[in-house]
Parts: C-alpha cells; structure tokens; sequence
C-alpha cells in the first residue's frame, strides 16, 4: 500500500533477474506514477470520444427519427404511407437547398473524430514518458525476436515487480542509509493488455477515418461520384431520378436523402425519390425563377 500511494521505480539497465530490478548504484532511476490515473484516463478518453457523438446528437436534434415516422418498416395503410410520404416531400421540396450546414456539420464531427484519435495518441504518449507511440510496434517486433535475446516491451512500460524507497535511517557509521523494497503491480498485467489493443485500435480507427474524411471530400466536389453511390446503395431508385435530384439540389440535400434512404423501407423510399423527382422537374423553374405554373 505504501509503494501503491508513493511513487516506485525501475533502474535502467539489463542487469538483475528482473528488467528494471538490481543495486541502483549510479544507474538512472525511472519513475512511475501513471498506474494511479489509469482508471481517469481511460474515463477521460471516453469523454473524449463520445464528444463528437454528443455534439453532433445536439445540432442533428432528431431530424432523421422526426422525418422516418416509423416507415423503417413499411408495414401500415396506404393511406398512412401516402400521408406520411406527403409530408416528407412538403419537408424536402420546402427546405430544399438549405441542409449544406447541416451536412457540414456531420463532417465536421467526422474530423474532429480525427484529431480525437491521433490527439490522444500524443496524450497517451505524453502520459507514459514517450514510450506509447512505438508500443505496438515494439509488440510486434519482441513477439518476432529469439526468445533469448528479447525484453518485453511491455513490462517495460507496465512493470510488474518495481521498488520504492521505504525509509532512510542512519548506520553504523553516521551516513543515512536508504532501504528500499519490491514492490508487486498485479494491476499492470491487465493494463498492458488494455494499451495494446488501444494503441492497435487508435490506428486502425485512424486509418479508417481518414479514409472516411477523404471520401467526404471526394463527395463534396463531386457530383457524379453522388450520383454513383446513391445508385449503388439504392437499385431500386432508376438512375433518372437520382440524376435529377442530384443536379438540381445541394450536397446537404443529397446526403439527407441518403441517409432517409438507409433508414426507411426501400420500397417506400423509391416511391419517395420518384414523386421528388417529377417534382423538381415540373417545379423547378418556378422554384427557383419564380415563375408561377402554367
């Protein structure tokens, strides 16, 4: 308990039965402290990961559940679906044009999930004395290396016998003298295995997010790249409604269709794509010129 509240340390070196154990001599000692706050940063680290979850919980403010009125599943009277897809189409052809800042605040809680993860690659670093960005890496190659020849990394980071200094008394000869103990860290030998499989994690999730992020922007500059993922996740939608809506509407306007069309039953959802199509076609110029229906 004492070695638990104060801080233990290991001595540099390869020397001793056990990495980081020996005579201290003039070897530099290496401190750790971090097994006390494991338990707050892993609760930091999900705050922090759930923040863009919540920020963008909080601007989306329930537009997709308010626009799907249980037509997920498809099963309700032809006069309900006619209703309900009414009041879908009123929506979209009322606020058409005016979702980009929606949509570009979902990109935008998709790079701040970026910086989340590759922000707290640095911090874990920070938190472990350098040693944290390489830790898999160094995983990797101790697993690969003879096994006589190879120190584990991760008891090398998560130590699981150390020392601490007791107390300091005086000898037989006047000088103090310091005593120091073992000390036993159990805890370390499931927070090895939770660092690993976080630090594997962050670069997968890192990867994976910019791959995201630069398909975002392929989407955003790119129409016919619109009109070729609405027809590849959508088939039953024909391809001349896709390519009306997508011609004479914005990228927020698209990416709120698709997001209804992953959400809604797919029949209703053509049906849907269909009339807004032949909407925008008979409309359009009124809608946007002003000129009145003949």
């Amino acid at each position: 308990m004492y070695c638990w509240i104060h801080s233990t340390f290991t001595v540099a070196g390869e020397a001793g039965d056990y990495p980081g154990v020996r005579g201290a001599g003039s070897s530099p000692r290496r401190y750790g402290k971090y097994y006390q706050w494991v338990a707050f940063m892993l609760f930091l680290q999900a705050m922090l990961f759930y923040a863009p979850r919540w920020l963008w919980k909080s601007w989306e403010g329930g537009k997709i559940r308010a626009l799907m009125m249980d037509l997920d599943v498809g099963v309700c009277t032809e006069i309900e679906k006619k209703t309900k897809k009414k009041l879908i189409l009123d929506y979209l052809w009322e606020n058409l044009r005016y979702h980009n800042w929606w949509a570009y605040r979902y990109y935008l809680c998709e790079g701040l999930a970026l910086i989340n993860v590759i922000g707290q690659m640095f911090l874990m670093n920070r938190f472990f004395d350098g040693e944290f960005m390489t830790f898999g890496l160094d995983v990797i190659a101790y697993m690969e290396s003879d096994q006589e020849d190879r120190i584990d990394p991760m008891i090398y980071i998560f130590p699981r016998m150390v020392k601490c200094t007791l107390f300091n008394k005086f000898g037989s000869s006047g000088e103090v003298e310091r005593h120091d103990a073992l000390c036993i860290l159990p805890l370390n030998v499931v927070n090895e295995k939770i660092y690993v499989f976080l630090w594997f994690w962050f670069v997968i999730l890192g990867i994976l997010t910019f791959i995201t992020l630069v398909y975002r922007i392929v989407i955003i500059f790119s129409p016919r790249m619109r009109v070729y993922m609405m027809r590849m996740r959508f088939r039953l939608v024909r391809r001349d409604n896709v390519d009306t809506i997508v011609r004479r509407s914005k990228m927020g306007d698209w990416y709120l269709l698709y997001i209804l069309g992953e959400n809604l039953d797919s029949v209703i959802f053509r049906d849907i794509m269909h009339e807004f199509a032949n909407k925008l076609n008979h409309n359009y110029q009124h809608h946007i010129h002003g000129v009145p229906d003949a």
